[in-house]
């Protein structure tokens, strides 16, 4: 009998600490594939209701992470497959959507795999294998093809981070006709300021709480203007903006304070896009809202095609996920790569765990 080879793979015990196990390297089976991790991101959801301790998205009985491994921002290379496979092959270079749905519901019917009403639903590194491992398992019609042009880590930002902002944006319809501004300047944030960038975005600002945030998204060249979040802020946009504010606005940041600078920045007949989880919104009406005449949009990740279609578009534009990233750490370092994306980094911490 031929020994089973292994692999190290990361979990989170929910007490603010990581546990590496060994696992046996599955094997695909229909329809699924053998991916080599080469790069996989870690996410703010995952800190938030796993790492500091598990909690329940609404509608969800127990706790959402089933003590599986880690890591729902994978991408990597294709070493095996499984019967039934038709797409791709060994050799390919995937990223992953993290959600795998049903495929039968409506949601799944348009790509929204995020939004499956099925039992049967369920996400890399929440409910089944995920990323912060040397091979993962993957479905099939999870996988979007990744362009020579992009790296691996451009990939893993892309599965999660970026298909979030990218879809807050088109539900906004930003374009060069548009100034904008984002509140939040983690890693959703910059990619919100990237991707706009692409998209055509006449000038963009941002806003963030931290120092060291503000500092590191300042750097890199995506934003016009960079804003600390105290009481000077909202004299500062509105002299960058002759007084008028942004005709779109994207709220990055799931805090209350960050949702009122929102709608106070939005220009009259603006577009507020909301995608950063948490908190509450809490808001004067007839000034901020009415009187403005303002829009507000509510956006959750984003479909599979969306995600295709922004990969793509990345290679096009010649633009680069990657420079958001401040933190690198191999798999036998995890528990710094989560420490650290716990509460100091100060831009996108990734794990390689094949490096």
């Amino acid at each position: 009998m031929t020994e089973k080879m292994t692999m190290r793979g990361i979990v989170l015990p929910g007490n603010g600490t990581v546990e590496t196990k060994t696992y046996d390297i599955p094997e695909p089976g229909e329809g699924e594939l053998l991916v080599k991790v080469r790069a996989s991101g870690i996410c703010g959801s995952d800190i938030g209701y796993i790492y500091r301790g598990y909690k329940s998205y609404v509608g969800v009985t127990g706790p959402a992470y089933r003590g599986v491994i880690a890591g729902h921002e994978p991408a990597g290379e294709i070493v095996s497959v499984g019967h039934g496979h038709g797409r791709f092959g060994v050799g390919d270079r995937v990223l992953l959507y993290h959600i795998v749905g049903c495929g039968q519901c409506s949601n799944c019917r348009s790509g929204y795999y995020i939004s499956c009403s099925s039992p049967e639903r369920s996400s890399y590194g929440w409910q089944r294998d995920g990323g912060h491992a040397e091979y993962l398992l993957a479905s099939e019609r999870t996988c979007i093809a990744l362009p020579d042009a992009l790296s691996y880590v451009d990939g893993a930002l892309v599965s999660c981070g970026f298909g979030t902002a990218h879809q807050g944006l088109l539900r906004i319809g930003v374009s060069g006709a548009d100034d904008l501004l984002v509140i939040g300047l983690g890693p959703v944030g910059l990619a919100a300021a990237m991707v706009a960038r692409g998209l055509g975005a006449r000038r963009v600002y941002g806003v963030e709480a931290g120092a060291l945030r503000q500092e590191w998204a300042a750097g890199l060249g995506l934003f016009d203007e960079v804003f600390l979040a105290d009481e000077s802020a909202a004299s500062l946009l509105a002299d960058a903006t002759s007084g008028k504010g942004c005709s779109c606005v994207i709220e990055c940041s799931g805090s209350t304070q960050g949702r009122s600078t929102a709608i106070a920045g939005a220009a009259e007949w603006g577009n507020v896009s909301l995608v950063g989880e948490g908190g509450r919104l809490e808001t004067e009406v007839s000034d901020l809202l009415l009187h403005k005449q303002l829009t507000l949009h509510a956006s959750w990740v984003t479909s599979l095609q969306d995600m295709e279609r922004l990969t793509v578009d990345l290679a096009r534009w010649e633009l680069h996920p990657e420079i958001i990233v401040s933190d690198r750490f191999g798999l036998d370092r995890a528990d710094e790569a989560y420490a650290l994306a716990s509460g100091a980094s100060a831009g996108k911490v990734v794990i390689l765990p094949n490096d």
